[in-house]
């Protein structure tokens, strides 16, 4: 992959415009909860811009390309399910959760189970989202490797700079200003490479004539229990990301909480059927590259020196965007939930350093785990970060919502616990058997079923 001088100009000017975005942002934060909220101010393109921004990543762009390089239409899974769960967020879940007027999700469960379920809720979402950042991360690195040139160990180390910057001063007004900017770059990237792949391969007629219908052209190709476990995990992990929630508490009011989800859902939708049309134009034009090349390589090869610039920036900001905006939801939840449960004490101008901090240390991490994971599956990380953050999490979590009172704090603890463990163990032990998430969020239901089983014996005996 070689730059030419427009490509660089292009690539530039939209670091430069990014930057300027980002620090306007900043002038806006005054505390924490300017940087983790923005005020409770935003209005329905911030709330959308915090969702898409985050949500439309490495994943739903070089990830799905990889993947759909390998295997095909199931690659579309990550958006897809992505859509159908903010769908189920905003008629559901936004509203509800906006008028809690908390911060974190975390918050929101101690409010209704008691501390301890609020701790660990914490710290099941934060390594389960680490695991995102890690996938973010991974996509990123093949762009700067392309465009400076260097090794994959430098590249890393430059994304989580980039990273920390980006989210680092302006916090949720850089992730929702900027996430809007780059959504549009985005859709400008993935829209070009839709129509070139379109035409060059002579119409949908030229994808069948390339590859048999199974499995490249079904949504079920890695098999049933593969993709639906994909599906579930990101129906589950979209509802119980704090990054998302935390875009639904910043809103204005609980009507503008739920368009945004709304909106941001049907930007999500459509946005990797292109992804997925590169991957396989590449498969049929470039069988030997490394998969996770694909949608870098097309778009240097085959669009014109400014907008492959252009693409190669908003690509690069996919994925470093939505890794600090998972960043950000790690350090609000650090800062709000698992510190003042270690009796943590700190005012407001402490809380925003604190914040921080946060942020920089989870990029960090990231980074380090990264360098010994350099040619595995974006998606596969993805996942199991849905899963590990949703598991235990959303029964109770829906429950407190549409049930309130009717699960005793004690079962809560236990069924966010004990399905959490479930889906790490079932990892290690059987990695390449039933996905995860289901035996997380079998555990998790045996625990709840028997807590409101017995709590009814109880009532009845009484």
């Amino acid at each position: 992959m070689t730059l030419t001088d427009s490509h660089l100009i292009a690539f530039f000017s939209v670091l430069l415009l990014i930057s300027w975005v980002g620090v306007s942002a900043a002038r806006k934060i005054k505390n924490a909860t300017d940087f983790a909220l923005g005020g409770r101010k935003s209005g329905v393109p911030m709330v959308s811009g915090t969702i898409v921004g985050t949500i439309i990543g490495g994943a739903a762009t070089v990830g799905t390309a990889q993947l759909a390089f390998s295997i095909g239409l199931s690659a579309w899974w990550f958006t897809l399910g992505a859509g159908f769960a903010l769908l189920v967020m905003a008629f559901f879940y936004a509203a509800p959760l906006r008028a809690s007027k908390l911060q974190t999700i975390p918050q929101f469960l101690a409010q209704h189970f008691g501390p301890r379920a609020g701790m660990l809720s914490a710290i099941a979402a934060s390594v389960g989202i680490f695991f995102s950042i890690v996938a973010n991360v991974l996509s990123a690195t093949p762009l700067v490797v392309a465009l400076f040139q260097t090794d994959s160990m430098r590249a890393v180390a430059f994304v989580m700079a980039l990273t920390v910057v980006y989210v680092l001063f302006g916090g949720v007004w850089a992730t929702g200003r900027v996430g809007i900017l780059k959504t549009l770059l985005i859709y400008i990237t993935l829209m070009s490479a839709g129509y070139v792949t379109y035409t060059r391969m002579g119409g949908w007629s030229g994808f069948y004539a390339a590859f048999p219908a199974y499995p490249w052209f079904s949504l079920l190709g890695r098999g049933w229990g593969v993709d639906l476990g994909s599906a579930l995990s990101l129906l589950v992990g979209t509802l119980t990301t704090q990054t998302y929630i935390q875009a639904l508490f910043s809103a204005k009011d609980e009507q503008t909480a739920r368009n945004g989800a709304i909106t941001a859902a049907l930007i999500t939708l459509p946005a990797g059927i292109p992804a997925v049309m590169v991957g396989l134009f590449m498969r049929v034009h470039h069988p030997d590259i490394l998969p996770i090349n694909a949608l870098p390589l097309f778009v240097l090869t085959y669009l014109p020196p400014w907008l492959g610039g252009l693409s190669i920036a908003a690509l690069l900001l996919a994925s470093i965007g939505s890794a600090a905006g998972l960043a950000l939801g790690v350090g609000t939840m650090l800062n709000r939930d698992i510190l003042p449960a270690a009796h943590w004490k700190f005012c407001e101008l402490h809380a925003l350093c604190t914040n921080r901090i946060a942020v920089f240390l989870v990029m960090s991490g990231a980074a380090l785990f990264t360098f010994g994971n350099l040619q595995s599956l974006v998606l596969e990380w993805n996942y199991l970060s849905m899963g590990l953050r949703g598991a235990g999490m959303i029964l109770p979590f829906s429950l407190a919502i549409f049930s309130p009172g009717i699960l005793a704090p004690k079962i809560a603890v236990w069924a966010i616990a004990m399905g959490t463990m479930a889906t790490i163990g079932w990892k290690f032990l059987f990695p390449q058997g039933m996905d995860p998430l289901f035996a997380g969020l079998i555990v998790s239901a045996v625990f709840i079923g028997y807590g409101l089983l017995r709590q009814a014996r109880t009532r009845v005996g009484s």
